[in-house]
């Protein structure tokens, strides 16, 4: 019964870093996103077709990108500048607020 209650506590704080990992105070990040509003709306349905819906997505997607566009190892002219500025807080509560919107409920073809 210990092996298993030992096991099980080891099971259990190997997800902690994920967690951590995946924080971000959406409050913060609803603030922080004005600037993203002109091209992905307040909630992140997309104002124009060219530009991506955010609201929905995954909390993990979204940092991984805006991280991405940040360092230059995702390209993009228009969001490598908006993200170059951005502090991993910053990332992280734009995440979380984005994440937290309702998103797609149905994928059509085009």
């Amino acid at each position: 019964m210990k092996k298993l209650q030992s096991t099980l506590a080891v099971a259990v704080l190997s997800f902690i870093p994920a967690i951590a990992i995946s924080s971000g105070n959406a409050a913060e990040g609803q603030n922080k996103s004005a600037v993203c509003h002109a091209c992905h709306g307040a909630t992140g349905q997309s104002i124009q077709p060219i530009y991506p819906n955010l609201g929905g997505q995954h909390q993990d997607y979204l940092s991984k990108t805006l991280y991405a566009f940040r360092d230059g190892s995702r390209q993009n002219a228009i969001m490598n500048g908006f993200a170059a500025n951005l502090t991993d807080a910053d990332i992280e509560d734009i995440s979380a607020w984005y994440a937290s919107q309702k998103g797609l409920t149905e994928i059509t073809d085009k």
